[in-house]
């Protein structure tokens, strides 16, 4: 019999806790989300996941160390080449992309864009890397003027069209990314294309929920994969089908908000299946790592911790629930980008033995190699299991 019944694997998206050890070679030396957000509002106060070894992961001011956890605790450095949304949560998921996708810190080719302007039946505006909230002040009234979409880049491999929802509707603004999504393919496989709907008037733009990812499919079969083709379930709440193009999943909900993604995750964890619960909270990366805003960050940190005992109180005699990220995007650091840093590594269940450090993974891919054996579809192409070492083995 499987080692777990079911699995809870929560994305912190955005969070990180320090540089990795190659973080240099991107700029992000001195990185540390919660470090460093801790110190920026005078204290960063995570009682439960302290309970279960964060503070032993990272000093946070306001969430000590603890001599006995109540779970496994460590940190997974990243073996792919990048530090986006897709990479990380492929490699957690078990592949590891060795080549960085492409970025465009120039912009996208000429050619390129005047393919996709030809096939949208419109020009574009912008082409260059910008902060999605300042771009759209910069150009969102010739945007409403001349109906021409916003295109934009950062330093991620990603697509991003900027529309206003009364301009350009939802559905063909979609449309239009899924035309984008088409031609970017060979050297322009960007990892994401996406949308960016807005609303508002001149001097007063605002973003809304309705944003979407086209993510690129994974090049190798996930542990989605693997425990779908095995029967089980495998529920994904936030941008989960997104980022993997929608493959492996037996049901979604595709939720824009830390909030709503907690309620739909408490109700999902409320039911009965066998298989993997995925769950994406956006926020801290969306809302305020982005934008460099270390109370928002902190507030939505707290906000989550102080939810979590409801899930913990939904676990059965074989189930875990996994905390980790995918990414940094240190809310106290220059520019707008995401970070380079491992991510925490967070565990806990009747299954899983406590109070174990797992020191520092070589591969955020070890935690999906965990699961696969623990639910006996093992293995994927990349990660290191230790499953063993926290007892489900």
């Amino acid at each position: 019999m499987p080692a777990l019944e079911r699995a809870i694997v929560i994305v912190l998206d955005g969070v990180g806790v320090g540089q990795a050890p190659d973080a240099d070679r991107y700029g992000d030396a001195g990185a540390n989300c919660l470090s460093n957000c801790a110190r920026a509002t005078g204290e960063l106060r995570l009682p439960v996941m302290g309970s279960l070894g964060i503070g032993n992961v990272t000093p946070i001011a306001g969430t000590p160390p603890v001599e006995q956890a109540r779970g496994v605790f460590g940190r997974l450095d990243e073996a792919a080449a990048g530090k986006d949304s897709t990479t990380g949560h492929w490699e957690l998921m078990g592949v590891t992309l060795h080549d960085p996708l492409p970025t465009y810190p120039h912009g996208f080719p000429a050619d390129l864009v005047a393919r996709f302007e030809a096939a949208i039946g419109r020009g574009t505006l912008g082409n260059k890397p910008a902060s999605g909230t300042v771009i759209i002040q910069e150009l969102g009234e010739e945007h409403m003027a001349t109906g021409k979409p916003i295109l934009y880049t950062s330093a991620d491999s990603v697509f991003q069209l900027a529309a206003h929802e009364e301009i350009i509707p939802l559905e063909e603004l979609y449309q239009m990314c899924e035309t984008a999504r088409g031609l970017l393919t060979g050297k322009n496989a960007v990892g994401r294309v996406i949308a960016r709907p807005f609303i508002g008037e001149p001097g007063h733009f605002t973003r809304t929920a309705h944003r979407r990812d086209f993510s690129l499919e994974p090049p190798a079969p996930t542990l989605l994969d693997k425990l779908k083709d095995a029967g089980y379930e495998v529920r994904a709440i936030g941008k989960i089908e997104d980022l993997f193009a929608e493959r492996g999943l037996t049901k979604s909900n595709h939720t824009g908000t830390n909030e709503a993604g907690m309620a739909a995750a408490l109700d999902e964890a409320g039911q009965a299946f066998r298989g993997l619960l995925f769950v994406n909270l956006v926020d801290c990366d969306q809302l305020y790592g982005h934008r460099r805003d270390p109370q928002g960050y902190a507030q939505a940190l707290e906000t989550i911790d102080a939810w979590l005992p409801r899930m913990l109180d939904q676990l059965g005699p074989r189930d875990a629930l996994f905390i980790t990220g995918d990414h940094g995007t240190d809310p106290t650091y220059k520019g707008t980008d995401h970070t380079r840093e491992a991510v925490p590594l967070l565990g806990v269940g009747a299954p899983i033995t406590p109070n174990i450090n797992l020191g520092a993974r070589g591969s955020f891919a070890d935690l999906g190699a965990t699961l696969a054996e623990a639910f006996g579809v093992g293995p994927l192409e990349s990660g290191t299991s230790f499953a063993r070492e926290i007892g489900l083995v």
